[in-house]
């Protein structure tokens, strides 16, 4: 949405108008109050137009395990800052574990089987290539189902897939969970999203690229921030004539909490 800071200009039509122009004006002014902005402000000039909107974090996925199993550990908490590749639940793992162990030694064993097959034929062709073959293709296998029992016992654990915050884990330890079942939420606050739908006029002015003067609610008072802009949608949605866009902007000390809403400075 497009909006001037001054709507006192004549309406063409009446007074119906006027009084239409003034009922925006209180509607807006109470919706940017419980946002924590002011209709004026003084990093825009008098009459700057902007687009208001909201903001999300730059990552925000839910997090779940691809296999069926019980919580045998929580290694984090909600609020906890985790690094990328941190486990943060791991489920029972103990048959896994023993698989593992076992593909490993088949594996050896298929690889002295295969070692010791190569050697007497490049020596005193004790045995055919055919015989050569089948040990190295014996050993193949064996170092394959090897990694297949890796991967099934990596998939026990739920691991952080980049740096971020737990905003939620709601499961215990000795709880069971299903394949795909949402367990942890992690999100990247570092940077955020704003974003805006205009109308397509002031949209087309706009380039993926450019740098825009944002204003964001926070607890202590409006944030003055800057980002460029990400995205641009190609389509303007035909029911409503808007057009969306997305500046992403830095936010290190984390002093806006995503989900807020702010205003984009269009001058």
């Amino acid at each position: 949405m497009l909006i001037r800071q001054s709507f006192n200009h004549a309406a063409p039509h009446g007074p119906s108008r006027v009084r239409g122009a003034g009922n925006a004006r209180r509607r807006l002014r109470r919706w940017l109050a419980a946002a924590g902005l002011a209709l004026s402000t003084s990093v825009g000039a008098a009459d700057a137009p902007f687009a208001t909107g909201i903001t999300e974090p730059f990552l925000d996925v839910k997090l779940s395990a691809p296999v069926p199993g019980i919580v045998m550990a929580r290694l984090a908490a909600e609020g906890d800052s985790v690094k990328e590749g941190a486990v943060i639940l791991a489920l029972d793992k103990k048959l896994e574990e023993l698989e593992l162990e076992r593909r490993l030694l088949v594996r050896d064993q298929k690889w002295s089987d295969f070692d010791g097959t190569r050697k007497l034929f490049s020596t005193t062709k004790g045995v055919s290539k055919e015989d050569l073959e089948k040990k190295e293709a014996e050993y193949r296998v064996a170092k394959v189902e090897h990694e297949m029992a890796a991967e099934q016992l990596r998939r026990r654990q739920v691991q952080a897939p980049f740096s971020g915050t737990i905003t939620e884990l709601s499961i215990e330890v000795g709880e069971a969970c299903q394949p795909y079942q949402t367990l942890v939420r992690v999100v990247d606050c570092s940077r955020c999203y704003f974003i805006a739908n205009l109308e397509a006029s002031p949209a087309a002015r706009l380039t993926v690229g450019q740098t825009m003067k944002l204003e964001i609610a926070s607890g202590s008072g409006p944030v003055t921030a800057s980002g460029k802009i990400v995205f641009r949608s190609p389509v303007v949605d035909p029911a409503s004539g808007l057009q969306r866009i997305k500046v992403l902007f830095d936010n290190p000390d984390g002093k806006i909490a995503p989900g807020v809403a702010g205003r984009m400075f269009l001058e």
